[in-house]
């Protein structure tokens, strides 16, 4: 019995090597979402039956929690899923690109980037328009990710090359972050800080309508060049053989995964370790074809983005800690299992 299936549009012009097992993850992983949607409405200072939830969601009755659900816990969750989404989509396309393991945009610099841009214009642009932060952040991440791929080049950028001066760039712009931190003005410190370790405190309407075009648009630009990721992980040679424009595809691969951490770090913070973790946990669930990688990814990284801001505002009640800080709690001991897995590389 064959394993995979091909999805193809009406046109021809776009279709998807999936495997079977795809089509039975995907609505289980949503499924998941749903139920942590409604658990994560229910949890807090203020406790809220499911059911009251459910009848909410309905309109069967008007609920006495409708500022709670609706103005406090409903933006931040659909934000940190949306984040975390981007977040593994983005460390996905990074490992494909650059076959290893390690890559993903705050293990090799890219969100460093994004989060001194954020960070300077947090600081000593707070005037400005907040709705110029996301692109200040991709802006940044793009800076970069051309600065680490030059520094990486030579005759070639080899994956181990390109991982460990991402990892010296990473250290240098967090040390450049405290830098502008210690001596900013005061009233911004604390902001800064916070958003720096991953927070979604605070989030609103207008955040998700803001980062929901980021996360559509870039997300199916991913699945649109889903092909061109699966022939680059066969290395440069086969897929120039192959009829491939290397350089290009490379270059717009590399542009929709700044585009995709830097909105997520413009929104979210610099919650780490999400594109490390769920592109390997997606392909233990559903194999390498990325048409069905970028979604379960999507979904997983939402999931652990959410779960660690759910549990981060009501494990230690009344305090309401940065969900990066249970991120990197799993994250942290992942990174150092893969550097040990891949040893011998």
């Amino acid at each position: 019995m064959k394993k995979h299936t091909l999805l193809r549009s009406s046109s021809d012009k776009m279709s998807f090597l999936i495997e079977k097992k795809t089509l039975i993850i995907l609505p289980v992983l949503l499924l998941f979402a749903l139920i942590l949607l409604i658990v994560g409405l229910s949890l807090g200072s203020t406790m809220i039956h499911p059911v009251t939830i459910l009848k909410h969601a309905l309109r069967i009755n008007t609920s006495d929690y409708t500022f709670i659900i609706e103005v406090l816990r409903m933006p931040r969750m659909l934000l940190a899923f949306m984040a975390g989404g981007s977040l593994a989509v983005s460390g996905l396309i990074l490992q494909g690109i650059v076959r290893n393991p390690l890559a993903s945009p705050d293990i090799i610099g890219i969100t460093g980037g994004a989060k001194v841009a954020a960070v300077l214009f947090i600081t000593y642009f707070s005037a400005v328009s907040v709705h110029w932060l996301p692109v200040v952040a991709i802006l940044g991440a793009g800076i970069a990710s051309m600065i680490i791929y030059f520094l990486a080049w030579k005759r070639g950028v080899n994956p181990i090359r390109l991982v460990l001066i991402g990892i010296g760039f990473e250290a240098g712009m967090g040390a450049l972050v405290t830098m502008m931190i210690v001596l900013g003005p005061t009233v911004t410190t604390s902001e800064a800080y916070i958003w720096l370790t991953g927070s979604v405190y605070g989030a609103n309407w207008q955040d998700v309508s803001a980062m929901l075009p980021w996360a559509l648009i870039f997300i199916t630009a991913a699945l649109l060049w889903a092909r061109k990721i699966n022939l680059l992980e066969l290395g440069d040679d086969i897929a120039l053989g192959l009829g491939s424009n290397v350089e290009l595809n490379r270059f717009i691969l590399i542009a929709i995964s700044v585009a995709l951490a830097g909105s997520a770090v413009a929104f979210a913070g610099g919650i780490g370790f999400v594109g490390l973790i769920a592109p390997h946990i997606a392909r233990k669930l559903v194999g390498r074809s990325f048409g069905g990688l970028a979604p379960v990814a999507a979904i997983i990284g939402g999931l652990t983005v959410m779960s660690a801001d759910v549990v981060a505002r009501t494990l230690f009640l009344p305090l309401d800690l940065p969900a990066g800080v249970f991120v990197s709690l799993i994250g942290a001991p992942f990174f150092v299992f893969l550097l040990y897995r891949n040893r011998n590389m």
